[in-house]
């Protein structure tokens, strides 16, 4: 055992491993000759993240993100390329006559002599980073990646004028390096999407993480062509059309792993953005149970899919989650006995024994189209990617009342207005009553980071201003609020939780909708016959220290 991860031990034990795991990781490490943080790490004992914050919380040194980190360049050339390779450290910057070093193990006195002696001499001042992104800031140091300066010189305006002459570029090209890198940075990071924003100086780049934007760097001006239309060869995009939006897909290996990208152009007054949705399937667990419902939410959702047919709407915003809750509810009812068929804008994830089809605007395969040859296929389950219009609506319910089990989502901001939607769209009122057996609404809201949140006692003004549901949570005694750590970037927030609100449709809620009666009304039906609101939901995960009443008053008003 390193003399380094020796004392570092008793404070992973602290923050909550399991002592038997730790102690197999141990023996094994000693059997294998595998070094005991690379044991730890891959039987997930502990993160890479998390034990940064362990070490340095041992040691006394402060930590530092450097995926969030600009690197200082003058700082950053102080040691050689290899000597960090050597010892897995990077230089960040200087203060003063101290060099500041960013290190996994900041108590390795050989390290920190060749680092001394590199340096000239300096003083050096360790800080604690994850290893893992060390190794991947020294691989961007070796390859120069992010050379934005070169880009803007090999291309510049000369891309404008002739956007082909991307086409030509290697994958040594800095154009090339720097999207590839910008990509996995983005996914490492666990964004959504990455926002790539013309201006009128520049071009602003932002992920979207836990469902809010992050502005990650500006790209000078020169380079903007270049780095666009890389981006839309990537997509088989026309990257020659700049005047009309389109639509693409790009696959990229990240590690051993694929993850697929789809992409949207939208021309803007200073050029075009460009939006990449990350389709990441890796970190998703599609199994029902683990997508945080309530025990008694849970329980009406399972009543409505396990039955023979019906129609079972997910509404809710773009972004909330829906796609992932259908995707978990195929999971649940798949079976080699059932024929699943979905049909959907894009094909999102892919899911072994079901019959995916993808929808094809510039061939004519539309929803409406494509509806009644899957109805030719015998289908026993039919998912619906999203109900757009009259004629997919039509097809969706005329589908229910044949006997088959159908699933879809629809923008609508709670469940009782899935009704009136569908009404609106020119679907029969005792056909939409009769059809539909459930309607699940769900927003996605910022989980509180488990090491960092804080608690405090709320007084009366915080719960009366966010209208505590008395009725159905209690006064709470202890409240948590975020406060920022290594962990989760110094937001407080780390992962997002889904909040629900499950409506199933009884025979009064149909006679409402026969009736074409308003949204308000059936959600006043909904609530006395148990129906809890997004809001209710929400602030019951506050309580029990999973998000905050800020939190959830932004997603769920």
């Amino acid at each position: 055992m390193s003399q380094w991860l020796g004392p570092v031990l008793a404070q992973i034990l602290a923050r909550g491993a399991p002592p038997a795991a730790v102690e197999d990781a141990i023996t094994e490490a000693k059997t294998t000759g595998r070094a005991l943080r690379d044991v730890l790490v891959d039987e997930h004992i502990i993160t890479e993240t998390e034990l940064a914050e362990a070490t340095a919380q041992t040691y006394g040194y402060k930590t530092i993100d450097l995926l969030a980190h600009d690197l200082d360049n003058p700082a950053t050339w102080k040691l050689p390329i290899a000597l960090c390779k050597r010892h897995v450290v990077v230089p960040v910057g200087v203060e003063g006559a101290e060099l500041i070093v960013a290190m996994s193990d900041p108590v390795d006195v050989i390290a920190m002599d060749d680092i001394r002696a590199a340096s000239g001499g300096m003083p050096i001042r360790p800080v604690v980073a994850a290893r893992d992104e060390l190794l991947k800031t020294i691989d961007r140091m070796a390859r120069d990646a992010t050379d934005l300066d070169e880009v803007g010189e090999q291309l510049g305006r000369d891309d404008e004028a002739n956007p082909a002459a991307v086409l030509t570029s290697s994958e040594d090209a800095p154009i090339v390096k720097y999207v590839n890198s910008l990509i996995e940075q983005a996914i490492n990071n666990r964004a959504s999407d990455i926002h790539l924003e013309p201006t009128d100086g520049d071009l602003r780049i932002r992920f979207r993480i836990d469902g809010v934007l992050h502005e990650i760097e500006s790209v000078q001006r020169s380079a903007q062509s270049a780095l666009l239309s890389r981006i839309k060869i990537m997509s088989a995009l026309d990257i020659t059309e700049r005047r009309i939006p389109q639509n693409g897909r790009l696959t990229v290996t990240i590690g051993s792993r694929k993850v697929d990208l789809r992409s949207a152009t939208l021309p803007t007054v200073y050029g075009e953005k460009i939006v990449l949705r990350v389709l990441d399937t890796g970190g998703i667990d599609l199994e029902l149970t683990k997508l945080g419902f309530t025990e008694e939410n849970y329980k009406r959702y399972t009543e409505s899919f396990t039955k023979p047919h019906g129609m079972l709407l997910v509404t809710g915003p773009t972004g909330s989650g829906k796609s992932t809750t259908l995707y978990a509810t195929l999971n649940a009812i798949s079976s080699s006995e059932t024929n699943i068929i979905t049909v959907e804008d894009p094909v999102e994830y892919r899911l072994p024994g079901i019959n995916q089809v993808q929808v094809n605007h510039k061939a004519g395969l539309t929803f409406a189209r494509v509806l009644p040859a899957i109805l030719r296929s015998d289908p026993d389950v039919v998912l619906i990617g999203e109900i757009r219009d009259r004629d997919t609506a039509q097809l969706g319910v005329e589908a229910s009342l044949t006997g088959h089990l159908v699933l879809s989502t629809l923008h609508t901001n709670d469940a009782p207005s899935a009704v009136t939607r569908l009404i609106e769209m020119g679907i029969e009122p005792y056909l939409v009553g009769s059809s539909i057996d459930c309607v699940l609404a769900q927003r996605l809201a910022r989980k509180l980071c488990e090491w960092c949140r804080e608690s405090y006692a709320p007084d009366m003004v915080e719960l009366t201003s966010a209208r505590w549901p008395h009725e159905f949570i209690s006064t709470p005694n202890t409240l948590w609020r975020p406060v920022g750590c290594r962990s989760c970037a110094g937001t407080g927030y780390r992962g997002r939780i889904p909040l629900h609100e499950v409506m199933t449709v009884s025979e009064q809620i149909e006679r409402l909708a026969v009736a074409r009666s308003s949204a308000n009304e059936i959600r006043r039906v909904a609530n006395e016959e148990g129906m809890q609101s997004l809001r209710t939901d929400g602030l019951r995960k506050a309580a029990e220290g999973l998000t905050t009443i800020a939190e959830v008053l932004r997603v769920a008003v």
